[in-house]
């Protein structure tokens, strides 16, 4: 078993700027090997845990999620809950059980009419069934609360990214969105993107979120709700029109208690780091919202390490609540891990302890 050194649990500074450090987690199978990577966890600073959970985890595994939630309590962890790629509308690159068991309910591209594979998740049947998935969650197992990781509208094009560049076309036009939208705007849902539907994509996507959050609220109100938006400019000139691009609308929401803008790549500048989390930090506080802030923990590293350090200290410097990492060991033994990536998770590891005050 790797060690990074002492917990840095003890000890702990009073009042500083990082309240929470967490790292994401898959591979959701047995209890006693979740033991062993939560000791890890805790020996590189972390205090939380975030659980990516797949809908074949909640599928296939759900007997043993809840032992493993408790043990991460056990040992001092706090737990959230990703829903992982659910329908192919968070982040995640895992396979959806929702896609495979629905032929409808999917975004459509709006000026090919060609079925994505995404879910629609305006639709009452993608909304039922991910708002259920949640609440079996919360009634079945102890989790502190739940992250909505990188929630996005599809891009129809295949060469994209979750992150891809920018195009003219969008999603999604499928029957049910054009009948929404021809009801609430009283004419048919246009292919070119106009104020209006860009109006009724931020409001329906965001309803969607924020029922579930409700309910979940409503049934155990100390949950802890995450909404992780992509770390996009969306300025004047460039959005990405993914659907949470608004961020006022996000933040603003009364359901969420975290304000949370997704990774950046280490070959980014620094005044990229800066600026994105400046408006983070800017627009949790106008919202009261704690702000959390990422670090790239898998696919790739900084070609100097030393860059992991300037990062985190300029997320304090800027007032930032919470940092988090994707994932656990840097991605080690996966398709998407880091070059050198336990170099890599132990210098988070290191930057994690000194925050916390070890």
């Amino acid at each position: 078993q790797r060690t990074a050194g002492p917990s840095g649990l003890t000890g702990r500074k009073e009042n500083m700027a990082i309240k929470h450090t967490a790292v994401s987690y898959y591979g959701l199978n047995y209890v006693e090997h979740a033991e062993r990577d939560f000791r890890e966890m805790l020996e590189h600073g972390c205090d939380t845990v975030i659980l990516a959970i797949t809908e074949f985890d909640l599928d296939f595994w759900f007997p043993n999620l809840n032992a493993i939630v408790k043990k991460a309590h056990q040992l001092g962890l706090r737990v959230l809950a990703d829903t992982w790629g659910i329908g192919k509308y968070f982040g995640g690159e895992q396979v959806s059980l929702f896609l495979q068991n629905n032929i409808h309910h999917r975004q459509v591209s709006a000026y090919t009419g060609e079925v994505l594979p995404a879910a629609c998740f305006n639709t009452n049947a993608f909304r039922d069934y991910f708002t259920g998935l949640c609440m079996k969650l919360a009634r079945e197992t102890e989790v502190d609360g739940f992250f909505w990781d990188e929630p996005h509208y599809a891009y129809p094009k295949a060469y994209a990214s979750i992150t891809g560049g920018a195009g003219d076309d969008w999603s999604c036009r499928c029957p049910e969105c054009m009948k929404k939208f021809g009801d609430y705007y009283g004419y048919e849902m246009p292919r070119f993107m106009n104020d209006d539907v860009k109006q009724f994509r931020w409001r329906e996507a965001l309803k969607t979120l924020a029922d579930a959050s409700k309910a979940l609220k409503e049934y155990k109100p100390g949950l802890e709700i995450t909404c992780c938006v992509h770390a996009t400019l969306n300025s004047y000139y460039v959005t990405e029109q993914r659907g949470y691009d608004n961020w006022e609308l996000v933040a603003a929401c009364p359901w969420f208690d975290v304000f949370s803008t997704t990774i950046i790549n280490w070959s980014l500048p620094e005044s990229f780091f800066k600026e994105i989390t400046q408006r983070t930090v800017a627009m949790a506080k106008k919202y009261g919202k704690q702000s959390e802030r990422w670090l790239m923990g898998y696919n790739k590293r900084p070609e100097d390490l030393a860059q992991v350090d300037r990062v985190v200290k300029l997320y304090e410097s800027l007032g930032v609540d919470r940092l988090a990492t994707w994932t656990y060991r840097g991605g080690y033994g996966t398709s998407v891990a880091a070059e050198d990536p336990l170099q890599l998770w132990d210098r988070i590891g290191e930057n994690y302890r000194r925050v916390r005050g070890g």
